[in-house]
């Protein structure tokens, strides 16, 4: 009984730290089938605390810190248990659905590459994605099949797509940001801030429709528990990518691209309405 409820403070942990970082998230989240949203919930908060580490904890040592999360990671997943309640939720997700090692070893990577890199060559970019973005929805892709392996491979590139469409929407969105606080650019092949046009800037852009092109296919087909959460998010991001499409990159450097609260729950609705409506099948 012990055990049970520390188990549901973490998961409650989880979902609280997730719902303070992030209320578009938290919206896509509470679309979910509701036996899907506290796994989805565990994934993001640990997620969220390896980025806070390289980005956030100034004044402490981030690679030591970082360091020993990668170990109790591992131990956690491991033994089942763990004493850091992010971690108990999370390896009871990882355990329970079956995610794989590599996986969290490729998102850990990534976060290991933000220590030292400020800017990114073309290949090294699309591994910093991989391991940042695209395995986050590989996780949780395997959250929403719950075993089934067919769907989960004739799902798996449309999942990458979405978390590589996200998060590269996300760096366009944070240049501001990136560049003055963490003195970095998530633009591949640009190195100095001089460089930083709306040439490099429409490069990206390109990607970016393509792969929220091909992840909407995928989306399509998810169970019927996750395809409203998954599309709700979509269509945030797809709103959000119109907005940063139509200002240029001296904009976008003085200040980060918003939605109102408001717009959310209105976009909420309409995932709603289009997923009823069969629209989206």
């Amino acid at each position: 009984m012990s055990l049970q409820m520390y188990n549901q403070i973490s998961a409650k942990l989880s979902k609280k730290l997730t719902k303070n970082y992030s209320t578009s998230f938290s919206l896509g989240i509470s679309a979910f089938s509701k036996e899907l949203r506290e796994p989805v919930y565990s994934i993001y908060a640990y997620v969220r605390i390896a980025d806070e580490i390289v980005d956030t904890f100034h004044g402490y040592d981030k690679r030591a810190l970082l360091e020993k999360f990668r170990k109790d990671t591992i131990e956690a997943i491991n033994q089942g248990i763990s004493t850091n309640p992010v971690l108990q939720a999370f390896q009871h997700v990882v355990n329970r659905y079956n995610i794989e090692w590599e996986l969290i070893d490729a998102f850990l990577k990534s976060m290991e590459m933000d220590l030292t890199e400020n800017s990114y060559s073309r290949s090294d970019y699309d591994n910093y994605i991989y391991g940042s973005a695209e395995v986050v929805g590989l996780m949780c892709l395997r959250v929403f099949v719950n075993g089934e392996e067919k769907m989960y491979r004739d799902l798996e590139y449309s999942a990458k797509m979405l978390g590589s469409a996200f998060q590269k929407v996300n760096f366009l969105r944070d240049i501001k940001s990136d560049l003055e606080e963490r003195g970095r650019i998530y633009l591949p092949n640009v190195h100095s801030s001089f460089m930083i046009d709306d040439h490099h800037k429409k490069i990206l852009e390109a990607e970016v429709q393509k792969e929220f092109d091909q992840a909407l296919e995928g989306i399509k087909k998810l169970p019927a528990g996750a395809k409203l959460g998954v599309y709700s998010a979509y269509l945030y991001y797809i709103f959000l990518f119109r907005k940063i499409k139509s200002l240029g990159v001296e904009k976008l450097i003085k200040r980060r691209v918003r939605i109102s609260n408001g717009k959310k729950l209105l976009l909420l609705l309409k995932g709603i309405i289009e997923v009823k409506l069969l629209k989206v099948t």
